[in-house]
């Protein structure tokens, strides 16, 4: 079948919401497709090209942020914080690491979740299951549950609205590598981890001076004044993505422009499915999330039908199969695909696979458990001669504890003091930064 914006209207689809009224989705859907696009194919393009240096081994992926946006707790100061944790993770990556890396933020426009089951049941009541802000809301009750296309109109704006903020700290200075040190959040200041930034941006200040005295004009040098932030989340709610999926004057083809880069889940990724045949036509970057259970076969018909030219930043699988069993089940995989020649971005998620419910019943997630993930793909790879592209985070800019361990040191029985997550738990700023010191060990290690 020949494919256009509508075609996945055509095949079978799953984790979709089932609205009541169909001309207001359809109105909601006209509405859409009208408004200015979020991204521009130029801002896509420029991704894609970095991506396939981390391809190649010449950069990494740094792709984080949080697991579902919020209508409720959006505002200016959260979306600075997640900011500024980006851009301490990126330094400490690039500094430390001596790795390029290309930033992209699960942000502006991450709003729809899959779910294991159509409902929930809490004190005998059962009702649809919340399915992110984008699709229905997360009180627990009857009409909170219902699907309302509205609210992807809501969506629409809060994300141009949070772009508008990306952009004007990328580039009004606020990413000046002359202000690194005020990028600091106030609880990380209390840990161990302080002290190691203080010193790496003592040394980025020495580094600084020192090219200011050999005669370089670093203010007027972009690289170090400002940054890059590109934007993604789950291609999921397919209506959503169809209204702002437009044709690009210059080359003639289509972009989904509601992102710069898309994936596709790990429950919604069979190869003859809407999700699939969607994100094919459309020429962003393209992320599919792989589990444990994935096989190599699987792997070679998805690069076929997403990226049949064999275009290097084209395609990310992220591996999310646990600690343990990314052991068992990666190496064989990595083995087999790498002999078949395919241009593939491998990034870690280290979150998913890891998921456990505490004795209190709070759904968590062990640092080292994540840690121990990250460390084992580094290490297949390594014995593959294959390259680690990048991470794939779910985390917060806040002060929050919904994962266990690290050196905050959130227990089990202090989870329920700032659990605020509307889905998964996220790492806090505080994680954050303790993984990218851990991680751009790793990378340091590559270059040996």
């Amino acid at each position: 079948m020949s494919w256009n914006r509508d075609s996945w209207r055509n095949f079978n689809i799953k984790q979709q919401p089932v609205y009541l009224n169909l001309e207001e989705l359809k109105s909601v859907e006209e509405n859409l497709s009208t408004l200015p696009p979020l991204v521009f194919a130029g801002e896509i393009r420029s991704l894609k090209k970095e991506l396939a240096k981390a391809t190649m081994g010449e950069s990494f992926l740094l792709q984080g942020g949080d697991c579902a946006e919020s209508f409720l707790k959006y505002n200016a100061n959260s979306i600075k914080n997640m900011f500024k944790v980006i851009l301490q993770m990126a330094v400490i990556l690039t500094f430390a690491g001596s790795f390029p890396i290309v930033k992209v933020g699960r942000i502006a426009g991450q709003f729809a979740k899959p779910r294991s089951s159509d409902f929930e049941e809490k004190d005998g009541k059962k009702l649809p299951s919340y399915r992110g802000d984008i699709i229905n809301d997360f009180n627990f009750d009857a009409n909170s549950r219902i699907p309302d296309p509205n609210r992807m109109l809501k969506a629409y704006f809060q994300s141009a609205t949070t772009l508008n903020l990306l952009r004007a700290f990328s580039r009004g200075g606020y990413a000046n590598l002359h202000e690194i040190h005020r990028w600091n959040l106030g609880f990380v200041q209390r840990t161990d981890l302080d002290e190691k930034f203080n010193k790496l941006t003592n040394e980025i200040t020495k580094a600084l001076d020192f090219m200011s005295a050999c005669g370089i004009d670093i203010k007027n040098t972009p690289v170090i004044n400002e940054t890059k932030l590109y934007t993604s989340h789950e291609a999921l709610l397919l209506p959503y993505e169809e209204a702002l999926t437009r044709v690009d004057s210059l080359t003639g083809d289509w972009y989904d422009c509601s992102a710069h880069m898309l994936w596709i889940g790990e429950r919604t990724r069979e190869i003859n499915d809407a999700h699939v045949h969607f994100l094919s036509g459309v020429k962003n970057p393209i992320g599919v999330k792989v589990g444990p259970n994935v096989t190599s076969s699987e792997i070679l018909e998805l690069c076929d039908r997403l990226n049949p030219e064999n275009e290097a930043g084209r395609l990310n699988l992220i591996v999310r199969m646990g600690c343990e069993k990314i052991k068992q089940n990666f190496p064989k995989i990595l083995k087999e695909v790498k002999k078949e020649g395919r241009n593939i971005l491998w990034s870690s998620d280290p979150m998913h696979g890891n998921t456990v419910k505490a004795s209190n019943d709070y759904k968590t997630r062990e640092f080292d458990k994540i840690l121990e993930e990250v460390r084992n793909f580094f290490e297949i790879h390594k014995s593959e001669g294959t390259h680690p592209g990048g991470i794939h985070l779910e985390m917060s800019g806040e002060n929050v504890t919904e994962c266990t361990g690290g050196a905050f040191n959130v227990t089990e029985e202090t989870l329920a003091k700032r659990y605020e997550t509307q889905c998964d738990p996220r790492l806090n700023a505080d994680q954050a930064v303790e993984l990218a010191f851990l991680v751009a060990n790793l990378l340091k290690d590559l270059k040996k």
